[in-house]
């Protein structure tokens, strides 16, 4: 069920939220966004790093036995991080991705034509699900992470390149308004977090159903990425159209009163 926005004071938060970020505290932020937005599911960070920080743990968890092309990771798909990164953060390296070539391209720890030669590739190409063409267009980051960590954005202590959301279609409106730049994406759905780090890209993503099916989404629900830098930018275009559509819905709420159900 949708929940609405708490009442709450914008104009105090969004400046607190400047200074917040500036110390490498994202409580602050994380409440604001979650209440201009009425999100249910919390924000998370992603941070490209050089190596795993010492503080960080590993996601855990036992890897499978590599399929016949060698592939195996602690999830299936990298974007299962971005369930288990609502409730606690951990670190990933390269092997931790391996098990989908799709994400292990778009998140830097492959090239393409590393990525290519995988058995879950060649599906993808052979359903005709992406096209060769179509492949050559994914965003991809451009350099080799060492780690990449995860967690909820309330409690990260490390810069995030990346703030990533689940929304739903009243969210995206909102998101939509404040952000008339805003990309619109479909698959793969994690390409998204790539647009946002190389390219400083505000970008939502209808999802894919290869990262549906592995992560049990809601079907009612897509993604959106924005960069660490620009979410105080985020915060106060989302304060201005939020104020915006208040009026507009007491405005819309009223003219309705005139009409009465038939019959």
């Amino acid at each position: 069920m949708e929940r609405d926005a708490p009442p709450i004071n914008f104009n105090c938060m969004v400046t607190e939220n400047f200074s917040a970020m500036a110390q490498n505290n994202y409580a602050r932020p994380n409440e604001v966004l979650t209440a201009l937005l009425g999100l249910t599911v919390p924000p998370i960070a992603i941070s490209f790093l050089e190596s795993p920080p010492d503080d960080l743990p590993r996601p855990g968890g036992t890897m499978p036995a590599p399929t016949p092309d060698g592939r195996t990771g602690a999830v299936a798909a990298g974007c299962v991080f971005w369930m288990m990164a609502t409730e606690r953060a951990f670190t990933t390296v390269a092997a931790d991705h391996g098990n989908c070539n799709v994400g292990s391209f778009t998140h830097g720890f492959k090239s393409l034509a590393e990525a290519a030669k995988g058995a879950d590739v060649a599906a993808l190409l052979e359903t005709r699900w992406v096209t060769p063409e179509a492949v050559g267009q994914i965003a991809s980051v451009s350099r080799k992470p060492g780690a990449i960590a995860y967690g909820p954005l309330a409690t990260t202590t490390i810069d995030p390149d990346v703030v990533f959301l689940r929304v739903n279609g009243k969210q995206v409106m909102l998101l939509h308004e404040a952000c008339p730049d805003l990309r619109f994406e479909g698959k793969p759905q994690c390409h998204i977090v790539a647009l946002a780090k190389e390219k400083g890209d505000l970008a939502v993503s209808t999802g894919c159903m290869l990262s549906r099916v592995r992560t049990g989404m809601s079907s009612n629900e897509m993604t959106f990425a924005v960069p660490g830098h620009r979410l105080g930018e985020l915060i106060a275009q989302l304060k201005a159209a939020r104020a915006a559509n208040v009026q507009v819905a007491a405005y819309a709420a009223a003219d309705a009163k005139r009409f009465t159900s038939p019959g």
